[in-house]
Parts: structure tokens; sequence; C-alpha cells
């Protein structure tokens, strides 16, 4: 396919669309992982600690299942696959609702990476990040705005100014943000370990996706992506972003979906179970086609950006726009067909309410992404 289009939509369907049984392979080892390792009680556990995630269980993804070497070329020591795999990846961790950051690092950090210039310096933070030593996180993943300069003086480029709401922002080593300096706009990586930045925690709707607000004063920078490719860049950023958000969710309705049947099928009422009666037929019903619906989306944005990351805008907005309002409501459905014991807090299903909401406002609600899908098809 073209790089770029006439059309904002793709013209022939991803051949990465098609099933493969190494993408089963994937699934099936990861899943076991998961459930042996992140459990529900251990997610919470983690949000809660000091970093807001596992160290001993991002160092089993990294290290044992490479997700952040996944969709990384071959020759830039990665495996050689593509955002169809990440999908995978992360339609499980949304399933498991881990804290560990496979989003901002593993899919957007290594990403952003990539899309650089080579330098001994960019080099050295994408081996260090595939390999998880270091973890990146993106600004663009807030629909904030953020207000910071980049100066350079020599061979040195340093930024001043705020990022705000930035997702784990406040554990990551590495930041990637926009910057404008007396060049243009700019992509710019900071090791947040060595430079001078202060970080301030913030409150959150899901306490498994921490943010915070970062201040930077004449921090040392590398300059990833200069003023002529910054827009593709900040695209194929924000395209990647969506799509991992709606494979996430993707794996949570389908978990959602899974328990809230299985607990309909033991519930019993009036000497039969629950989920025999027809209304609660309808509902469950209704919530698989919310499933379908997503994991179709989400998937077929997925193969897309894969196969030509020019033409997944469009692919991208409807996978938002989808499964951010079908995973909102599979939640809320799970919620209330569960019952009594659904509506405490301290059940399964509240923790899948808070990152549902939670993520609705970081790359925007589907509202917004019907907004996108108007304005890229001339609405």
């Amino acid at each position: 396919m073209p790089s770029s289009h006439s059309r904002p939509w793709p013209e022939t369907e991803p051949v990465a669309m098609t099933p493969v049984a190494e993408h089963d392979d994937i699934r099936d080892v990861l899943r076991r992982l998961l459930d042996r390792h992140s459990t529900i009680e251990d997610s919470r556990l983690a949000a809660e600690s000091e970093i807001g995630y596992s160290p001993e269980l991002w160092s089993l993804l990294v290290k044992e299942m490479n997700v952040a070497a996944l969709a990384v070329p071959e020759d830039r020591g990665g495996l050689g696959y593509g955002v169809v795999e990440l999908g995978i990846v992360l339609e499980e961790c949304g399933r498991a609702l881990v804290s560990e950051p496979v989003l901002t690092s593993a899919a957007l950090g290594v990403h952003a990476l990539l899309a650089a210039e080579r330098s001994p310096r960019v080099e050295e933070l994408l081996d260090r990040v595939v390999q998880g030593e270091l973890v990146a996180t993106v600004t663009a993943l807030s629909a904030q705005t953020d207000f910071v300069d980049a100066t350079r003086a020599g061979d040195r480029w340093s930024v001043s100014g705020r990022a705000t709401n930035v997702v784990q922002g406040g554990a990551a080593d590495v930041v990637v943000l926009l910057a404008q300096s007396d060049e243009g706009p700019g992509l710019y990586a900071v090791d947040l370990r060595t430079a001078s930045v202060r970080r301030s925690e913030l409150p959150v709707v899901d306490p498994s996706r921490r943010q915070a607000n970062l201040l930077f004063d004449d921090a040392e920078a590398v300059r990833l992506v200069g003023p002529g490719d910054v827009p593709r860049a900040v695209e194929s950023l924000h395209s990647l972003g969506v799509i991992g958000l709606a494979c996430e969710h993707v794996g949570m309705i389908e978990r959602l979906l899974d328990s809230t049947v299985e607990y309909t099928m033991q519930r019993r009422q009036f000497g039969r179970a629950i989920g025999s009666f027809q209304a609660v037929k309808h509902r469950l019903a209704n919530t698989l086609v919310e499933l379908e619906k997503a994991r179709s989306a989400a998937r077929y944005a997925a193969a897309v950006f894969s196969e030509d990351t020019g033409a997944a805008a469009l692919p991208a907005a409807v996978a938002g726009a989808v499964c951010t309002e079908a995973v909102i409501a599979t939640a809320s459905e799970a919620v209330q067909l569960h019952g009594g014991v659904g509506f405490t807090w301290e059940h399964a299903a509240h923790s899948y309410v808070r990152r549902a909401l939670g993520d609705e406002p970081l790359l925007g609600d589907s509202r917004a992404h019907r907004s996108r899908i108007a304005d890229l098809v001339g609405l």
C-alpha cells in the first residue's frame, strides 16, 4: 500500500488481519503468565505500591515475553513483529488489568525512540528501554496542553516548562515530550533520573494508571524529531496510543463478560440460575455484540497501522470511538448484573470501571473520536 492516500481510509484489507497460529501461541503463553502473576488482588497491591506497579511482573514481561522488543525491527535489537502482535499483548494486559507500563513504555516509548534519527544516545536509550532497564512514557497520552520550551546551546538541548497529566510520570525514567524552540516544534527525550525536574503526583480515578505533572528547569534533553517530521511523528504516536487503549479495552470487555456469564450461571433465584432469565440473556447478548464490535475495530486498526502507519488515523479513531463506549457500557452492565455484591468497591468489577473511566480523557472520549472521524472524511 502507498504511504499516502487521496482518501483517508485504507484501500485494501490488510494482510495482517489473517489469523495465524503464532498469534494464538502468544496469547496463550501471556495469559497463563498473567493468570499466575496478575490476579485482581495482585493488580490492586501493585497499584498501591510506591511506584504504582510490580517490578517483578514488569521484569517477567520484558525478559520472558519480550513485550518491549516485540514490535522493534530485528536490525534495532527487536523481534521484528508489528502492532498486530503488540495488540495481542495489550489485549491480555487489559484483560488482567495490569498496572505495569506496557502501553506507555513498551508501545509508545519504544515507538517514539524508533521514530528518531539514529544517534549513539538514541540507540542507547532505545536499547535500555527495550531491555526494560529504563521505563519510558510519552506526554502525547495526555489530553491536556503542555507548555514546554526547548533551547539549544551548541550541541546541547535543554527544556523548561510544564508537562501535565503525564501517565506514569511519577515513576518513569525517560519522558518523550513535544516542545517549541526557535527552530519550531520538536520531540525530545528527557532522562528524568538526572534532569532538573520536579514531579507532583495527581489524584486520579484509576489508581492503577497514575499520572503526574512534570516541571522542567533547563533539563538536558535529546532531540528525537525535528520540525519537519513532527506532524507525522505526533500523528503516528497518537494513532498508536488510541489503538493501544482500544486493544486494552477489548481485553477488559472480554474478562468482564466472562466473569458476568459465570456469575449469572451460579447465582440462583426462584430455583433457577438468573442467567436463564430472558431479560438477563438479552443483556449478556448485547454485551457480546459490544465485544465483537470492539474486537473487530481494534484489531483492524492495529493491522492497518502495521502495514501503513500513514493510513491508520481513521481506523484508530473508529476503534477509539467504538471501544471507549463499549468498555464503559460493559463495566456498567457487569456491576449491575452482579447484583448487590457488584455494587461494592471491593468487587473486581469496580477496578475495571475505574480503568474505563480513567482512560476516557487520556486521548479523547467517544465524542472526540467521532469528531475526528468527521474531520478525516470531510464532513
